[in-house]
């Protein structure tokens, strides 16, 4: 990971959870949601599911977003 990339992406950030829910991530990435879930079930972006929910860890979006 590019250290200012981090840096960058951290800052633009700042304003969401530790931990995101799909809808946040959506936001995030300009996308939309079908396009969400799909990152999410091929496991582009790490997240758990747990039961119907997905949580999703931001600095795992920050690793998707650099390597991307």
């Amino acid at each position: 990971m590019g250290v200012i990339d981090k840096i960058y992406y951290e800052e633009m950030f700042k304003d969401y959870k530790d931990v995101v829910k799909p809808v946040e991530l959506k936001e995030m990435l300009g996308v939309g949601i079908n396009k969400t879930y799909k990152l999410l079930k091929n496991q582009e972006i790490y997240n758990k599911k747990i039961g119907n929910n997905y949580i999703i860890p931001k600095l795992s979006i920050i690793e998707y977003l650099i390597k991307n």
